[in-house]
């Protein structure tokens, strides 16, 4: 089988658009955009994979629900119910307050404690479906993931569970610029000074 000639290998028009030598302006301008319209669309980062996911999930859980559930039907109270749902499937370990390693960061022996979702993920969680409900439509006023109930109820978990497993939420506070740090530093010398009085 001879696969260098032209019968047995058919020509086919290439997707890449180009000008001849000779080409106007527009002729230019409108192979550009061509070509541009052909190019694979650019795939979707990991937080907008994750937020699609979560959306998939939340979505399944109103259809699952008991009466099924539409979005605008949808209140904080759904979305509370929503996230004890899933703390079944968590890996963190949460202490009990009756157990002896509550409060304790690394434990020394295992416990019967409960494996719940870790306060992290939950307000990640609440972020993205937040994001999510707005580009499906809903009107930010109305988002039932930033009702005031989901977030006293994130509050609450990240308090306890900073509790229970010994370490600390806080925020961390950002160092003072160097520009910042410096003029402190003349304030104070200056006023040690006596002699500028």
């Amino acid at each position: 089988m001879d696969l260098a000639s032209p019968s047995t290998n058919p020509t086919y028009a290439s997707p890449i658009i180009t000008s001849p030598t000779n080409t106007t302006t527009a002729n230019t301008t409108a192979t550009s955009t061509l070509a541009t319209s052909i190019s694979p669309p650019s795939t979707p980062s990991r937080y907008e994979n994750q937020k699609r996911r979560d959306w998939n999930t939340f979505c399944q859980y109103l259809r699952n629900h008991r009466p099924p559930l539409t979005l605008p039907m949808c209140s904080g109270a759904h979305v509370l119910e929503f996230l004890r749902y899933l703390d079944q499937f968590g890996k963190t370990k949460v202490h009990n307050q009756t157990c002896p390693f509550f409060g304790l960061p690394n434990p020394p022996a295992p416990c019967p404690c409960p494996l719940r979702q870790a306060w992290g993920s939950l307000d990640a969680l609440i972020g993205r479906l937040r994001a999510a409900y707005e580009e499906h439509g809903g009107r930010p006023e109305g988002n039932p993931f930033g009702a005031r109930s989901v977030r006293i109820y994130l509050r609450e978990v990240r308090d306890f569970q900073a509790k229970a497993r010994g370490v600390s939420y806080d925020k961390k506070r950002k160092r003072p610029k160097a520009k910042v740090a410096a003029a402190a530093a003349v304030t104070a010398a200056a006023a040690a000074d006596p002699s500028t009085g």
